[in-house]
């Protein structure tokens, strides 16, 4: 630039032209309040939110705490159902044994009892040979003595047809 421009006040036209492209301080102030107004809004709502944030955690807490005890108080009743169970179980499994020893009991009774069948069959058994022995005996003398009376029977038809007697 030569010295003439340095020195030559610029015109109000010239002015406006100028000021129209190149912001004064009034838009940065307006823009920075804009600015501050979007900072501070977000300040409110992130507080909002961390309100938000403690009152849901408080409430998670809260129900968890529920919950927490809702199951302490199922875990004991459950505990203490199946402690009713494991007498149930208890009081069964001695009622199963003492009918066991019955059954065991009644058992050795029956096989008292088996042997003293087996033992009255083989008695009976050996009164009976005895006696099948009797009969034996018996029948052979009788059929001794009915073959010695046909025998004789015959011998005197022999001795009659032979004119001996």
């Amino acid at each position: 630039m030569n010295e003439n421009e340095k020195n030559m006040p610029l015109t109000p036209d010239i002015q406006m032209l100028i000021a129209g492209h190149i912001p004064n301080t009034k838009y940065f102030d307006s823009r920075f309040d804009h600015l501050q107004f979007q900072s501070d809004e977000l300040r409110r709502n992130q507080e909002f939110f961390r309100e938000q944030a403690r009152d849901l955690k408080l409430d998670m807490d809260r129900k968890f705490s529920d919950v927490d005890k809702h199951f302490d108080t199922s875990r004991q009743d459950m505990l203490e159902r199946f402690t009713q169970v494991d007498k149930r179980f208890d009081e069964s499994r001695s009622d199963m044994k003492e009918r066991f020893l019955q059954v065991d009991k009644r058992f050795e009774q029956v096989d008292k009892r088996f042997e003293m069948v087996i033992a009255s069959i083989d008695n009976l058994g050996s009164k009976l040979d005895k006696r099948d022995e009797q009969h034996k005996s018996f029948t052979l003398r009788m059929f001794s003595l009915a073959i010695t009376i046909s025998l004789c029977g015959v011998l005197g038809v022999f001795f009659k047809s032979l004119g001996m007697i």
